[in-house]
């Protein structure tokens, strides 16, 4: 032992090696755990000349302590001496950055970058830079014989675009990434497609527009036609965002026709990834124009055989309605809305209710009045049973937004009359109705009108019907009707 010699100072480190020696990998990982307890007690100028380069040469474990090590290292500046010195911590992560577990490089190059912005500038050239170096092996990666090793660097392409910095990556990424967005596997191509947006935006901004326009739309422009339906819906997950980068004019003039393209695309999922993103176009060139351009393929959409991108257009409805306009909205887009209602998905018919609230939100109770309540109201004599559920769940929807006034004069009596339905569902959903509307009505028509139809519902046949009505009458929502 170093201190029977009469040195304590070596104490710690014979401690660290014993303990790193140990076959318990518990044992190891707590003794990299209190690394910075045992440099501590070195000083900095011997954890740079020993404790350091011990660490460098022994990188060899079980991944779990690869990975405390390398996690350790990236807070290890001051205890080497500072920004003067953090240099001597690249050895030891430079060796974790290519051990075989992913989870141990990823953190030795997460700690890598930690330490970059602790050097000096030129510091960062002299020992950081020659690390990019690598760029001969990315190179080699990105056009590897394997497809696997292909994929990789597409699906790690923006981490590799900010550690290498806008030089490199305007010099051999861009050529890199054109190739790999041009691959001839479709698994390569759609991952480099889904890193499009963020590969754009961290491009150096004096020249990023003249980059984008010149290099990388060109293969978007292929892709968006591309033979792969994964490759096409990974891009249209991503492609809006280009709008915002590159501003209204381009927007118009070379994004737009790609967005009509891809909204009427063979493939639901890439027309219902590009619905989704409308807002991000809607920013930068405005509805009208937006409208003018991809409205008639909304509208076309709205009908659309796969439920989940009709479900996608009524989700968006809202924003357009208050972004056209009331007339504009009446005249295009109102039609639309009621024949949701009728859907055979009971999905898109639940949307379709809720969307024609957040509508009444917008225009108003007298739009309401005049527009939507008499098209909800006629569906109560629908031969449909489930039509004539919807015309229930739109007044539950609506009586709030619409007022005391339309829920009593207008909805109240139809839900009366309802009550006479020859469906037993539709009767129990009656109950339900008057107990959810119940709060908008006044006293006299909670009395008078709505305790006697829920009196006769509470002695129904159906034990739904009994049940609901019963709740209806005891519920904190009618305490004026008992």
């Amino acid at each position: 032992m170093a201190g029977a010699d009469g040195d304590d100072s070596l104490y710690p480190i014979a401690v660290l090696i014993d303990e790193l020696r140990n076959e318990d990998v518990q044992l190891r990982l707590n003794s990299i755990k209190k690394l910075s307890t045992i440099a501590l007690a070195l000083g900095v100028e011997r954890t740079r000349t020993e404790l350091l380069p011990f660490l460098t040469d022994t990188i060899y474990d079980e991944d779990e302590v690869l990975l405390a090590l390398a996690e350790q290292l990236g807070n290890f500046t001051m205890l080497v001496g500072g920004p003067e010195y953090v240099h001597c911590l690249l050895p030891p992560l430079e060796s974790l950055a290519t051990v075989e577990e992913t989870v141990v490089r990823d953190k030795a190059v997460e700690s890598l970058r930690k330490i970059s912005q602790e050097h000096s500038p030129v510091d960062l050239e002299v020992h950081f830079e020659p690390l990019t170096l690598v760029m001969p092996t990315l190179r080699q990666a990105a056009e590897d014989k394997s497809w696997r090793v292909r994929y990789m660097v597409a699906d790690k392409f923006s981490e590799l675009q900010k550690a290498v910095g806008p030089e490199i990556t305007k010099n051999d990424l861009v050529p890199a990434f054109q190739n790999l967005l041009k691959d001839c596997e479709a698994e390569v191509r759609a991952a480099a497609a889904n890193k499009v947006k963020e590969f754009c935006e961290n491009l150096p901004e004096d020249n990023r527009e003249q980059i984008i326009m010149t290099h990388i739309l060109p293969c978007v422009k292929e892709l968006v036609s591309d033979t792969n339906q994964h490759v096409k819906s990974a891009l249209a997950s991503v492609i809006m965002g280009l709008s915002t980068i590159l501003g209204k004019d381009n927007t118009i003039e070379h994004l737009l026709p790609l967005f009509l393209a891809q909204l009427k695309d063979e493939c639901p999922e890439v027309r219902l990834n590009i619905i989704s993103n409308l807002d991000c176009v809607n920013e930068v060139i405005g509805i009208r124009q937006l409208s003018q351009s991809l409205l008639p393929a909304i509208v076309e959409l709205a009908e659309d055989a796969k439920w989940r991108v009709r479900l996608a257009i009524i989700e968006y409805m809202p924003l357009l309605a208050g972004q056209l306009g009331v007339e504009f909205f009446d005249e295009k887009l109102n039609t639309l809305c009621m024949a949701w209602l009728i859907d055979h998905v009971y999905a898109i018919r639940e949307a379709a209710t809720c969307n024609l609230m957040k509508l009444v939100e917008k225009f108003g109770a007298e739009w309401a009045q005049n527009t939507i309540v008499p098209k909800v109201l006629g569906m109560a004599n629908d031969p449909n049973y489930l039509h004539r559920m919807t015309t229930l769940f739109c007044i539950n929807a609506l009586s709030e937004a619409c007022g005391q006034e339309i829920t009593t004069k207008q909805m109240l009596p139809v839900v009366l009359k309802m009550s006479n339905d020859q469906v037993a569902n539709v009767r129990f959903n009656v109950a339900k109705s008057l107990q959810k509307i119940g709060p908008v009505l006044d006293n006299n028509a909670l009395q008078t009108e709505v305790k006697p139809v829920l009196e006769k519902l509470a002695s129904d046949q159906d034990m739904d019907v009994k049940y609901f009505a019963q709740e209806a009458i005891s519920g904190k929502s009618v305490t004026l009707v008992v």
